[in-house]
């Protein structure tokens, strides 16, 4: 063993006493029975990453999405009823998450945080669902994460206490500022306790000491996506097809390596808030658009790298017992190991001539000593050609001849000995071949070994078939593979030799493993570079394709001619382009327009731009200024909002009660189709009701309708907006049919484009007796709304005086025009100003 002595903080995994509520769920109950862990851990061992598995290629980027992180999670009982404490690992990546925060009745952020994670397994205290007593989260998230593994373990080992000493035992140096962090929080500190004892148990090995990153994970630092608005904008899942990249994951990930692959997506998921972190990250990306040596340099370096974040789980785990399995997996690793290390210095050469602060930050950490000596320790005991390659024979290769010669006797021996039968087998089959003048050559793969493989028509053989003494043979077009008795025996010899190579090998490796150890943390700075390097370099090449521009960040959301992203990589070509204006003096826009018109697209797509800008993207449009969002809520509506049902009606409230609980002033919320799946009335109540509650905010807010009613309430609130999507009515060449055409363009104002229904009735067989009576009617409750909802000249006066106002001081606070241009646009504005105010009204007499 190495790291030191197991047995001292290795307690017995037989007296830990799990039960697993996967599979024995029946459809109606959340937990029908508990088996006990043992009985029933084959269902999920198949789909738990062992810590024997090794890191892959950096081009099997898809083969590391499938789920590999564990999360534990308990809340607070009694008058803590509310407070959550979470704990998670990857288990492809040595980092403990941990998280506390009060969450209300509905569990919104604990769902949104575990559909960030995507776990693979969710374990939960036996409290938690006790038949007939289950608590309201555990009901929750099992409703939420139907495919997800779940697992009760008693409640004795969500231990406050325990889960500090463990972290304090684990912990890198590095990060141990984050027992500051969480000594209070008592919750997390629990979850981590009960995580980290059932990890060691299912992977059968432990962490060593001192070797896991270790952070708290406060939500201040991160703006929050609710769930069903990460679905509504189909951030990273695609609602009709979820293998389509038809996502905003999709259109900026050209990440090379799976780390920065991750990143992005948490990024995307949980966008920054903080200024001056997004702009350091938009410095880099103009940097690497103006450099185009710098780019080309750095993607070809950072392709080159493997797993960083799994090579590092797999070197910090100890087996708790040595197999030929594990043996094989360290040597991997620590090849693995020396291939990342040796990209350390090409990586610092492609920095080198930067100039923003963070690459240069990058270049500076890469100076580290740590590197260098363990590629040094490595290379006295490592060939200096032992290269990670692909192909299981190659690699197999890598492995026997690792280990320099002269340093185990008996391991040379057995490598000579190794090295004599894949000859002599080489050499049976090229006799083979001569014996019956068949291209016969040898095959290799790693469930059969070596075999015999050929490509030959059947015909060129004695009676069509296969000498006698050849047997398991399998045919594909014209393509043999097929093996004999005496090449089964001398695989079986080759394999025998392989065991004592690796065997001997391992005893090698764990020694000079435990020599490089203590410096081995130095790796965890490695891989946080090479994601944000990989996921910077995606955002410029994504640059490269569309013509994107780099955000600023003031108190206004203004976007000049933006587009749909996704819309743009659907289509092959570039959308129509609209324009965006939110300030503090008209933070409410209302938008009207026909069905198909482009309301929906262009809502989605200003949460997008949102998105792309706080995640240090650059964005699709002409010019943009974004005010950082706390918050982003999406309503979007669906093609069944159409019907009026209860379900339907049952989901709106629950969205937009989210929304009314949640939202702050510094709130981007997109509301599209309130109030469709109830009568007319209702709707137009709901809505109006919804848009006085949120006009009380600052947030940000735009409002898709099409109850045309509710554009008059600008009569009453100066900081609404009406704006609409214009269409053109285009008569058939027949000249007796009228069809609409859509621009896709938004424009100010209220549509004019009231009466669809009316409109498609028109076109329909209906008697036309019938709809001029509903014109007739129409048209009465419309001037009967109208006239109540009639704006008085004080209160346009009011209106334009409170436009002026919210300019000026949006002028003072973000103009950087000079005197003679400024006294230009002050003297425009007065005029504006003049000619938005009612004229006084004439008497009749006058």
């Amino acid at each position: 063993s190495y790291f030191g002595d197991k047995s001292s903080y290795v307690e017995n995994a037989s007296t830990l006493n799990f039960t697993s509520s996967s599979s024995v769920r029946g459809p109606n109950s959340t937990c029908v029975g508990k088996t006990p862990f043992s009985a029933n851990r084959s269902v999920c061992r198949s789909r738990t990453p062992l810590m024997g598995y090794s890191v892959t290629s950096s081009s099997a980027i898809s083969a590391h999405t499938a789920a590999s992180v564990v999360v534990a999670v308990v809340e607070g009982r009694g008058l803590a009823r509310g407070e959550v404490g979470m704990a998670s690992i990857d288990l492809k990546n040595p980092e403990v998450i941990l998280s506390q925060f009060s969450d209300n009745t509905t569990y919104a952020k604990v769902i949104t945080k575990l559909k960030i994670l995507a776990p693979l397994e969710i374990i939960m205290s036996n409290t938690a669902c006790d038949v007939g007593n289950t608590t309201k989260l555990f009901s929750l998230i099992t409703e939420h994460f139907k495919n997800v593994t779940f697992t009760t373990v008693q409640r004795k080992y969500f231990n406050e206490t325990k889960g500090l000493e463990y972290i304090e035992e684990l912990c890198a140096s590095e990060f141990s500022t984050v027992f500051m962090e969480v000594q209070s929080k008592y919750y997390c500190l629990a979850a981590a306790a009960a995580l980290l004892k059932y990890v060691e148990f299912i992977q059968n090995s432990v962490y060593a000491p001192k070797s896991l990153k270790v952070r708290f994970q406060g939500s201040e630092k991160t703006a929050m996506i609710d769930s069903s608005s990460a679905q509504n904008l189909e951030l990273v899942i695609n609602n009709r097809d979820s293998r389509n990249g038809h996502t905003l994951f999709g259109v900026l990930n050209y990440t090379k390596t799976p780390g920065g692959n991750r990143r992005l997506r948490s990024n995307i998921l949980e966008p920054l808030v903080d200024a001056e972190t997004i702009n350091t990250r938009l410095d880099c990306v103009q940097e690497l658009l103006q450099d185009e040596e710098l780019f080309f340099g750095l993607q070809a370096v950072i392709a080159k790298f493997l797993d960083t974040e799994q090579l590092l789980s797999v070197l910090v785990q100890i087996p708790k017992q040595d197999t030929v399995k594990n043996a094989e997996s360290k040597i991997t690793n620590l090849i693995y190991l020396k291939h990342t290390l040796e990209l350390v210095e090409p990586l610092k050469a492609a920095l080198r001539s930067c100039n923003t602060p963070l690459l240069k930050a990058y270049y500076n950490s890469l100076e580290d000593t740590r590197f260098g000596i363990i590629l040094e320790k490595i290379t006295t005991v490592i060939n200096d050609n032992t290269r990670y390659t692909k192909g299981c024979l190659s690699m197999r290769t890598q492995k026997c001849y690792a280990v320099k010669p002269n340093i185990n006797e008996f391991l040379d021996i057995a490598r000579r000995t190794y090295t004599e039968i894949v000859d002599d087998i080489a050499g049976m089959i090229t006799q083979l071949a001569e014996k019956y003048n068949l291209p016969m050559k040898t095959s290799f793969s790693s469930t059969r070994g070596f075999f015999i493989q050929m490509n030959v028509d059947c015909s060129a053989l004695p009676n069509g078939q296969l000498p006698s003494e050849f047997t398991k043979i399998t045919k594909m077009k014209n393509t043999y593979s097929f093996t004999s008795a005496d090449l089964i025996k001398m695989n079986e010899r080759c394999q025998e030799s392989l065991r004592e190579i690796y065997h001997m090998t391992y005893l090698i490796v764990c020694k000079l493993l435990n020599e490089i150890y203590e410096h081995i943390h130095c790796l965890y700075k490695l891989s946080d570079i090479v994601s944000m390097l990989d996921m910077l370099l995606s955002f410029a090449h994504a640059c490269t394709l569309s013509d994107y521009v780099r955000p600023e960040f003031t108190d206004t959301l203004a976007i000049k001619q933006g587009w749909h992203p996704i819309l743009e990589k659907i289509a092959m070509e570039k959308p129509v382009s609209n324009n965006t204006y939110l300030t503090a003096g008209n933070n409410f826009v209302i938008i009207t327009g026909p069905n198909m018109s482009g309301k929906s697209t262009y809502l989605k797509q200003i949460a997008l731009c949102q998105i792309m800008a706080q995640i240090g993207s650059y964005v699709p449009a002409e010019y943009c200024s974004f005010r950082i969002a706390e918050q982003i809520f999406t309503r979007i509506g669906m093609d069944d909002d159409i019907e009026t049902n209860a379900s339907t009606f049952m989901k709106e409230m629950k969205e937009i009660t989210y929304i009314i609980q949640n939202a702050n002033d510094k709130s981007l919320i997109i509301i599209d189709e309130l109030g469709r799946g109830t009568s007319a009335e209702e709707g137009i109540g709901i809505c109006y009701a919804a848009c006085e509650y949120l006009l009380n905010l600052k947030a940000f807010t735009l409002f898709a309708t099409h109850f045309l009613e509710l554009c008059h309430i600008d009569a009453l609130y100066p900081n609404v907006e009406n704006y609409h999507f214009e269409v053109q009515h285009v008569r058939s060449s027949a000249g007796n049919k009228e069809k609409i055409a859509y621009t896709y363009t938004l424009s100010k104002g209220y549509t004019e484009e009231k009466y669809y229904g009316l409109k498609a009735a028109e076109v329909s067989s209906l008697p036309s007796s019938i709809i001029v009576d509903a014109k007739e009617i129409t048209n009465h409750i419309a001037k009967q709304i109208l006239h109540r909802q009639k704006s008085t000249p004080e209160m346009m006066k009011q209106r334009a005086a409170y436009h002026l106002a919210m300019r000026l001081v949006q002028t003072a606070r973000n103009s950087r025009l000079d005197p003679d241009s400024l006294r230009i646009y002050l003297k425009g504005l007065k005029k504006k100003h003049e000619a938005s105010c009612p004229a006084p009204e004439t008497s009749e007499e006058q």
